[in-house]
Formats: C-alpha cells, structure tokens, sequence
C-alpha cells in the first residue's frame, strides 16, 4: 500500500471535496513517517562517515608508531643529544661497565689472571694486625688516600671461607673514595700503595673490619678479602 493517503474524489461541481479530520491525521502520519525515514537515513550515513573517520585515524596512528625509532642516530650508537657525552671508558675508576661489556674490565697490561675470579681459602692461625699479601704485583699508579679506586673482590670469613661478598656475582666492578671512611679500615689502610693491576689479599681482624658480633647483618670476627686494584684516579 502507498504511503501517500490519496485525495477524495471531486465533487458533482468539479470542486475537490474537503478532507475530514481522519484524512488529515492520515495525511499528517504519512509526512511524520516519511520525515523520520529521512532523519534516519541521514543518521545512518553520518554513523558511516564517522566510523570511516575511527579507521582512518587507527591507521594513521600505526604507520606512525611503525616509524618510530626508524632512522635514529641513537640505533648506530650516536647518542642523538648532543649534551650527552660518549660512554665511559669501562677501565675508568668508577665506571660500570654496560651489560655487553667483556667483565671484568681490565687495565692495559695487566695479568691476564685479573680476568679470572680468584679462590678467597679460608686462613690460618690467629690474626692480630692487617696483613696484606700481594698475590699479582700491578705495574701501574699507586693508590693514595684521597684518589678513586676501582677494584673487583672477593671477600670470606677467615675461619671457615665461606664466601659473603662478591663484586663478581654482580658482574660489575666496586668503585670508592680510598681513605675518607666510605669502607672499613682494613680497606682504607690496607690499599694505600697498591698498584693498578695488583691482586692482593687482606687478612682483617675484627676491628677493623665489621667487629667481633655486628648488629646489621654483617660478618664478624676477621675477614678476608682478594681485591683486585683495576683503576686509580
């Protein structure tokens, strides 16, 4: 059936007779629906579009993040901001080297046993002073009080050799202010004068190290230590 309510017939005058008020509501429904025909016909479209827009914006938003990072100076190892100076020389006192970094970082002309984690044994007899032994003689600069020193070590109980601290495990050398208090005294005393390239063994007393019974967690009663000096500066 159509949509569009026809006129009534015309009268015996040839005049078209006047609609009744049921005809008119008719008429007013018909143009009602076909207007909402149209509105959401144009609604329809507008959803279409919009989501056209949705898509287009999506692939845009790929492509860009595709590039990103495409074509970086930093890719080839530049760093792309010219304020940010090269990496540290890994050899350096207090450098850590980065993680694709040969460990450790030995200094030029060392004995090639630095590159190897030594055997820290337990001791024996009683120790009653610092006592260094110089197990590699280094053939660089002395360290002296005051200057940074790099160094790898391995520290154990003098009494049983059980192992509590490693620069090793860590794959990364220690790096400190010699002399000003940043270690114990065995430290601070017992490498002054090492020379870049040492190995040397300090056998500690408790005092001074972490004492006979610490409260922190730390090994008491005399320690020993291998350290080996890779930097001064």
């Amino acid at each position: 059936m159509s949509d569009q309510v026809q006129s009534r017939p015309a009268n015996v005058t040839g005049d078209e007779a006047p609609l009744t008020k049921s005809e008119k509501r008719a008429l007013a429904k018909a143009a009602k629906a076909k207007a909402a025909a149209a509105k959401r016909r144009r609604q329809a479209l507008a959803g279409a579009f919009a989501g056209l827009a949705v898509i287009a914006v999506i692939v845009i938003a790929f492509i860009a993040l595709d590039n990103t990072g495409k074509d970086d100076p930093a890719d080839n190892g530049v760093a792309s901001d010219p304020g940010v100076s090269a990496p540290a020389d890994p050899g350096a006192p207090g450098a850590q080297p980065p993680a694709n970094a040969e460990f450790p970082p030995l200094p030029e002309g060392a004995d090639p046993a630095l590159g190897q984690k030594p055997v820290a044994a337990k001791g024996t007899g009683e120790v009653t002073k610092l006592t260094p032994t110089i197990l590699i003689d280094g053939t660089g600069p002395a360290a002296q009080a005051g200057q940074q020193i790099s160094v790898n070590y391995v520290g154990v109980t003098y009494a049983d050799g059980k192992e509590f601290d490693s620069s090793w495990s860590r794959s990364e050398p220690f790096a400190f202010q010699l002399g000003v208090g940043q270690v114990i005294p065995g430290w601070d005393q017992g490498l002054v004068g090492a020379k870049v390239g040492s190995r040397i063994q300090l056998d500690i007393p408790a005092a001074l190290a972490y004492g006979e019974n610490p409260a922190n967690g730390a090994p008491g009663g005399t320690l020993r230590f291998v350290v080996d000096v890779l930097g001064v500066q």
